[in-house]
């Protein structure tokens, strides 16, 4: 659930216990709306997590946002697993290769069903290496933010409403309705501006 164009933790939560979920599903910062939590926040929401529940922290854009946004790596709790890639910030996303990290347990049952040929060992050293050059993702970091950042001005000067983003893309909202916003996606797709 979505309040105030962003993931709804309260709400979320009270999905849980009303469905008795075994798994939870939370994207931070979010696609599709670039919003994101500050980390007590989802330590919060971790904490008030059933442990019967196991959750999925999808954090692929995590390196694009706020670094307050990020809770520190913690793998005490067997009910969170924490999704990374190199797909976004790092722009490997052709190597199709990430990573979990959770406790080891839990990495010891997804070894049991993970795809074996799923990550070529050229992908594994892209990866390492990836993780290595720092200087590099902020200065990729560094670019996007200013990329954010031009977009966000470019929308206001013509009347429309970007929504703060952790992202490497900016929500716009067009503050009318749905036949309105087509017009806007049609003109921009007619400059060869692609927008989703």
């Amino acid at each position: 659930p979505y309040a105030n164009d962003k993931e709804d933790l309260e709400g979320l939560l009270a999905a849980v216990a009303k469905e008795k979920a075994s798994l939870v599903y939370l994207s931070n910062p979010d696609n599709p709306m670039g919003s994101w939590w500050e980390a007590p926040d989802v330590i919060r929401f971790i904490e008030a997590l059933p442990e019967t529940t196991m959750l999925v922290l999808d954090e692929a854009y995590g390196e694009l946002g706020p670094a307050s946004a990020l809770p520190p790596i913690d793998v005490a709790r067997p009910n969170v697993v924490r999704m990374r890639t190199f797909s976004k910030a790092y722009g490997l996303a052709g190597i199709r290769c990430g990573y979990a990290v959770a406790e080891a347990e839990v990495i010891r049952d997804f070894e049991k069903i993970r795809n074996h040929y799923g990550v070529s060992r050229m992908a594994q050293i892209a990866g390492l290496e990836a993780l290595a050059d720092q200087d590099y993702l902020n200065t990729v970091v560094a670019r996007v933010a200013a990329g954010r950042r031009r977009i966000a001005a470019i929308a206001e000067e013509n009347g429309l409403k970007p929504l703060p983003s952790a992202t490497n893309f900016v929500t716009i909202d067009c503050g009318r309705d749905g036949a309105f916003a087509l017009k806007v996606m049609q003109a921009l797709l007619s400059r060869d501006v692609f927008i989703r």
